[in-house]
């Protein structure tokens, strides 16, 4: 799992690396921070988790769920958070950043351990 957040943190990267070229420091900002919206959530699920399946062997599927939950519910909060602290967002590249942070776990499994 925790590849898959790394994956997710490059696809941050090179979508801000992407919306700086093509929209500016504006671009790369909110590309950026779509990006993250989707990366702390899910780092902060991966170590909630490792963390769960260290002390009690392994995890449960309601505690999976409940913090897939808290997860969304985190990244809708900081998608929010993005558009109050930053009101000049760029829509198009905060929507790259979002969804290429989002698709980057479906490579997850090419990346060998």
């Amino acid at each position: 799992m925790h590849k898959a957040v790394l994956l997710q943190l490059g696809a941050t990267l090179l979508a801000t690396a992407i919306a700086a070229v093509f929209f500016g420091s504006r671009g790369a900002l909110s590309a950026a921070a779509g990006g993250l919206a989707c990366v702390l959530p899910s780092w902060f699920f991966v170590w909630r988790l490792t963390a769960m399946t260290r002390r009690n062997g392994t995890a449960s599927v309601a505690a999976f769920v409940a913090g897939e939950l808290v997860k969304l519910a985190s990244i809708v909060g900081l998608l929010g958070l993005v558009l109050v602290l930053y009101p000049d967002v760029h829509w198009g590249a905060l929507l790259i950043g979002l969804i290429l942070a989002l698709k980057a776990n479906l490579f997850a499994f090419l990346v060998k351990t």
